[in-house]
Parts: C-alpha cells; sequence; structure tokens
C-alpha cells in the first residue's frame, strides 16, 4: 500500500469514527426494524455503535471503520457507515474530503441486512 494510500485511509477512518462516535458531521438512520425499539434501548443501542471499537481484519478489511456487530436485546444489530456525494445520489468521489462528502450512518437489525 502507496504512502498516499495509506494516508486517506487514515483521513477516512479518522472521519468516520468521529462521526460515529458523536452522530455529528453526517446522518443517522434506523431502520423500520430498529424503530421498534422503545425509546430506552434505541438511546442504549446507539451508545453501543458509538462506542464500537472490536474492529478487526475480519469485520474492517479496508480499515476505514465503516461497519460494525453489536449484540443488543438477544437480538444482532448491525451499523454501517457509507459516503456519498452531496447530493446523496452517488457515492462520494472523495471519502476523505468534507466538502464533497456526506456520510450515512445507518443502524438496522441484522436481520434487515
Amino acid at each position: 500500500m502507496t504512502a498516499i494510500l495509506m494516508d486517506k485511509t487514515a483521513k477516512v477512518r479518522d472521519l468516520n469514527d468521529a462521526f460515529r462516535r458523536s452522530f455529528v458531521g453526517g446522518r443517522v438512520v434506523i431502520t423500520n426494524g430498529t424503530d421498534t425499539l422503545n425509546d430506552a434501548d434505541k438511546l442504549a443501542l446507539f451508545d453501543l455503535v458509538k462506542g464500537f471499537d472490536a474492529f478487526t481484519a475480519d469485520n474492517d478489511p479496508h480499515g476505514e471503520h465503516d461497519f460494525g456487530s453489536i449484540a443488543f436485546k438477544g437480538g444482532r444489530f448491525f451499523w454501517k457507515i457509507d459516503c456519498y456525494d452531496r447530493n446523496l445520489i452517488y457515492h462520494s468521489p472523495d471519502p476523505a474530503d468534507l466538502s464533497v462528502t456526506e456520510r450515512v450512518l445507518t443502524i438496522m437489525r441484522a436481520e434487515e441486512y
């Protein structure tokens, strides 16, 4: 991996982590299945997503910290960060550049994936 690519991956990872930990700097979307949780459980799940740090080569092969799986309330939930262009039509041309990227974090039940 070249130094430039490594730097870009590190920048994307840092931006994804900052967004996921704060829910600031993008949009957070929950699926219908996640929305069936009561408000207290949603907040608890959101805290688990924000605190997620169990990244491995298996669940984070590109090193961008854009996906996680969490056991919660007897079920499994996934969260996923996607990087779109600012109009939310296409993938971002450069996820390391905030001026051309809109991050969307989706939280879903595993069976909704």
